[in-house]
């Protein structure tokens, strides 16, 4: 049987009106929602497969959280922002392309464009930037870059889901102006891109839930003319209002939410024309992405991955200080001591549902001592960074079953028969949809042999939210139940509390390890599961530790220490409570400086952390978190081998106190936004405060003069010339200001940018376009003050250069 309704459709969606009238009510409400975690309910009746949505952004998982099945780990949000590169922000949607098609997706979750409202927030580095401009071009390119690939781009989390404290439930009160001048600008610009999906956020803004907030319909259709599907995020469909608030897909589904709306339909709660609305714009989706039978889609265009993320991590690196040290002769280094946990363990990622499991990652480490052959190249942990367990190294494990490298996994029935069973190849393992039984299944069984490689006392346990206990060699030696703090799934669920036994090892001596994990029904994630099998850090006194490093510095020709964050620090699910690097970290840089060796530090955080020795120290490198090719990308940059193409994307202050935006834990679920207009380096201005380094600050090898600025109709002429002795890159950054305004304004804003590349000696023009909208300030509607506004053009927020007045029309 089908039915009939009235249904407002868009030139877009008008031609599969033929499709929509064979559809039955039920097809149309279960075509709706997720048929399971990352799929759509296929519709053969009519010719539409199902569709498949992964998370990225900075890669694609695919929809099983596999290392049998590895990603290409490209580098985060933060780390394309600071490459300030629109093209390569193109190709970087294009490698995601690329991947999603050898996974079989067909959507992308991203790109991730919430902006970088304070430094404190803990997603900040699957975000772009503190600027709604530089955020909204680059994520605009990005959309294009998987779009003209065929598949299609989701940008998220729309709107404010700025910080990640009480997200499900925080209520984010805004203004209008600074809603539509910083937080929905770089959505508007994804949609002026063409990009056919939207994610709404967990949070409310001023009061309403995003998945049923009238910002669905106005600004994101109405005014901007978006055509595509609004996808829920996980979880955030919480009642049937959300149907008249153009909400398109509800996921995962089947969604409880909605479980109802069939006969909600069928009563008259709901209109059948607003479902009617959402099952057309489902079917373009599926005609865009080649899942709608006669629609071929779009053959992605081959692309290197690997070289494409080493690449990318070469022009997102930014030199932050350089005394002359960088670039290294190779040729002339007999001895490096390469220093820091992260050098060897490096993060190429932050935590939370972004994750992607690459094939193999570059270390820095690695990296160097590739890059310098000739060099004696010593290595120091100097200063433990992890937190909690780690997964055991798949080299030492053998499967109790095959006898390959890895583990047998075994699901049980609460009568104990097994249901399942997998073989693994690796201890750090998570069931976010795939094959597993999670939900039917009352227990789940690790089991491997386990040969230590050194002799001595280990922290041998698990991490993660459920009850476990772990035996060796048939003794039990832990048993807990985690204690799981705050409410947050995502923290509870890819961030687990660690529970360890001090166990002896022995080398070359296998021990039979076996780990069970009770298992809970129902919840908002029923039929997930993370859990971790593995070793906490060593014990070993961190005054020893930072002697160690500073002894091997001191008889090296240069020190590169590489310090960084962990994934209690910088994860979905929670916010930082400050911007200190964790550990003893600042302490061993100190040490390793105090010897008189040239040190180089490497920075390896996806946002701003607070470097008090900055001063002390040869050369600052902040590599972001890198992707797969995170170590290579550092090695070239500090041989002089590729020139540091970053700038950065975000203010780095010298200390929190200085920060002036720093709220983001709720009052009474109340989450104001009370700086209005002013955030990042525009609050910096206001307040007249110097921070560590400035928005848009980055070092090159070469050396550069700024020539002039010239009109050229609607754009602006930057001509600069390369003075130095070699290739190189700068980053043309244009601001406004307006001194006279009669509304309130930034200090100054940045209104365009432009990447520029030279040989040495060679002079080049930058045309960046500056159309009125630039210049417009929200009230009631754009408007455009008439008369002269003064800009600025030069290497960052606070070196300007080139001055020139720019009118307007009155």
């Amino acid at each position: 049987m089908t039915t009939e309704s009235t249904v407002a459709t868009s030139d877009a969606t008008s031609h599969l009106l033929p499709l929509l009238a064979q559809l039955t009510l039920a097809q149309k409400a279960a075509f709706v929602q997720g048929a399971d975690f990352w799929a759509t309910v296929p519709l053969p009746e009519i010719g539409v497969r199902s569709m498949t949505l992964s998370d990225g952004p900075a890669g694609v998982r695919g929809p099983r959280w596999d290392e049998r099945e590895p990603s290409l780990n490209l580098p985060s949000g933060s780390a394309l922002a600071a490459s300030w590169d629109i093209d390569l922000a193109y190709r970087y949607g294009a490698a995601a392309a690329s991947e999603a098609r050898r996974k079989g997706v067909d959507v992308v979750l991203g790109p991730t464009i919430n902006l970088h409202r304070s430094p404190l927030g803990g997603r900040h580095f699957e975000c772009f930037s503190e600027d709604p401009e530089l955020t909204a071009e680059l994520g605009a390119a990005y959309v294009r870059g998987l779009q003209d690939n065929g598949v299609a781009a989701t940008p998220k989390h729309y709107v404010a889901n700025d910080s990640e404290t009480d997200r499900f439930t925080v209520d984010v009160r805004v203004d209008e102006r600074a809603l539509r001048e910083l937080y929905l600008a770089p959505f508007e610009r994804a949609v002026e891109a063409g990009t056919w999906s939207v994610m709404s956020a967990y949070n409310s803004v001023d009061g309403v839930t995003m998945t049923e907030n009238d910002l669905l319909e106005t600004p994101l259709n109405s005014e901007w003319g978006f055509d595509g599907v609004v996808v829920s995020d996980w979880t955030a469909v919480r009642s049937l209002d959300a149907v008249a608030a153009s909400q398109d897909l509800a996921m995962p589904g089947p969604a409880p939410a909605w479980a109802d709306l069939v006969a909600a339909v069928e009563d008259g709660r709901v209109s059948e024309a607003d479902l009617d609305r959402k099952v057309l714009r489902m079917l373009l989706l599926a005609e865009r992405v080649g899942a709608l039978e006669g629609a071929p889609g779009i053959e992605p265009a081959p692309v290197d991955g690997v070289a494409f993320t080493r690449e990318a991590a070469v022009e997102g690196t930014v030199l932050l200080t350089n005394d002359g040290t960088l670039p290294l002769d190779a040729a002339a280094l007999r001895s490096v001591a390469v220093i820091g946990h992260n050098a060897l363990e490096a993060r190429t990622q932050g935590g939370g549902s972004a994750t992607v499991l690459p094939e193999h990652v570059v270390s820095p480490l690695e990296g160097l001592r590739t890059a310098l052959p000739d060099a004696a190249v010593s290595y120091e942990i100097g200063a433990v960074v992890q937190e909690g367990v780690a997964e055991l190294p798949l080299e030492q494990l053998q499967n109790t079953v095959t006898g390959e490298p890895g583990l047998r996994v075994s699901f049980f029935d609460a009568d104990g028969l097994e249901l399942f069973t997998e073989d693994r190849r690796s201890t750090a393992l998570v069931w976010f949809g795939g094959d597993a039984p999670i939900a039917a299944s009352s227990s789940v069984v690790l089991e491997t042999v386990y040969t230590p490689a050194e002799t001595g006392e280990i922290q041998l346990g698990f991490a993660g939210a459920n009850p476990g206990r772990v035996s060796i060699d048939g003794v039990e030696v832990l048993a807990e139940t985690p204690l799981i703090e705050g409410t947050d799934l995502g923290a509870a669920f890819l961030n687990p509390p660690s529970s360890t036994a001090a166990v002896r090892a022995e080398a070359g001596r296998p021990l039979r390890l076996r780990a069970e994990f009770a298992l809970s029904s129902g919840g908002p994630l029923a039929g997930a599961l993370s859990v971790t099998l593995g070793i906490a850090p060593e014990t070993t006194d961190p005054d020893e530790l930072i002697a160690r490093a500073a002894a091997a510095a001191a008889s090296a020709d240069v020190a590169v220490v590489v310090v960084g964050t962990n994934s209690k620090v910088e994860s979905e699910g929670y916010d930082r409570v400050d911007l200190d690097l964790p550990g003893r970290q600042d302490d061993l840089v100190r040490a390793v400086a105090a010897t008189g060796t040239p040190t180089i530090v490497v920075v390896n955080a996806g946002s701003p952390v607070v470097l008090p020795w900055a001063g002390e120290v040869a050369a600052v490198v902040q590599g972001y978190f890198g992707g797969q090719e995170f170590g290579s990308a550092v090695a070239a940059v500090l041989t002089g081998a590729a020139e540091p193409g970053g700038r950065l994307p975000t203010t780095w202050p010298a200390a929190l106190a200085d920060v002036p935006v720093t709220d983001v834990a709720p009052q009474d679920g109340v989450l104001a936004y009370t700086e209005g207009i002013h955030i990042g380096y525009r609050a910096w201005l206001r307040a007249d405060a110097a921070p560590a380094f400035p928005f848009g600050h980055g070092l090159g090898y070469t050396t550069w003069s700024w020539g002039a600025v010239q009109r050229d109709g609607d754009a602006l002429d930057v001509t600069l010339a390369n003075t130095g002795a070699r290739a190189g890159k700068q980053v043309v950054q244009v601001y406004a200001e307006r001194a006279d305004s009669t509304v309130e304004r930034p200090v100054r804003w940045l209104v365009g940018f432009a990447t520029v590349r030279a040989e040495a000696g060679q002079t080049v023009t930058a045309t960046i376009p500056l159309p009125a909208r630039r210049f417009a300030h929200w009230s009631d509607g754009w408007q455009v003050e008439g008369g002269a506004f003064t800009l600025r053009a030069g290497a960052s927020v606070a070196d300007l250069p080139l001055t020139m007045e720019w009118s307007i029309g009155d």
